[in-house]
Order: C-alpha cells, then structure tokens, then sequence
C-alpha cells in the first residue's frame, strides 16, 4: 500500500509564507512526476505545480514567482515552499505522485492540508 502523507498548512496572514512537505512511503519503486493541486470551496480541483523526477517544474500562472516547488527523491518527499501569500490562495492542498510499483503506474493523493491566508 502507498501513502501520502502531508504536513505544514495552517493559517498565515497575507504576505506570509508556508511550506508544504508530502512524502510518499509503501510499497513502490520510484516517484515519477509529484506535484501540488488545490481546491477552494466552490471549485475545481487546480494544478498548482507539478515537478519530475529530473527537476523539470510547471506552474499555474496564478502562483508563479511566489511558489517554488522542489524535491528529494532519497526522501521520496515533494515540498512547496508560498511565499507572498494572498488571501485568494486559501484552500485545500493536495499532494499528487505518480508511481513506479510492482503493475506500473499509477496516481496517489493525500488527504490534503487546509491553507488559510486572512488578516
């Protein structure tokens, strides 16, 4: 079984930054493409950014230049570090991975981890 376990949201004010970690343990052989999407109340679920095993990133326009997105695949773990933070970048964050086992590939997410950005 993989799990996807993320730490690091809570409430910060506007202007503030957090960072997010996901790390990936179970039963797999390797992390392909891991990444960060949200959702706020009413929405979709959105692409923030996504990063490859060889360190290729991707972002959401919304996001660039604030967020950078990063990993270590010793740790198997996907971070992403917000600054700048604003009040429209409250919602729930989810961490994705695709995954290498033993029948292929396949995606993962966590449970996500509330971001809050309010004076």
């Amino acid at each position: 079984q993989v799990e996807l376990v993320e730490s690091g949201g809570g409430l910060v004010r506007p202007g503030g930054s957090l960072r997010l970690s996901c790390a990936a343990s179970g039963s797999f052989f390797s992390a392909n493409t891991m990444g960060w999407y949200r959702q706020a109340p009413g929405k979709q679920r959105d692409l923030v950014a996504t990063i490859t095993s060889v360190h290729n990133t991707n972002y959401a326009d919304s996001v660039k230049g604030r967020f950078t997105i990063s990993r270590d695949n010793a740790k198997n773990t996907v971070y992403l570090q917000m600054n700048s933070l604003k009040p429209e970048d409250t919602a729930v964050y989810y961490c994705y991975a695709n995954l290498w086992g033993d029948i292929g590939m396949d995606d993962y997410w966590g449970q996500g981890t509330q971001v809050t950005v309010s004076s």
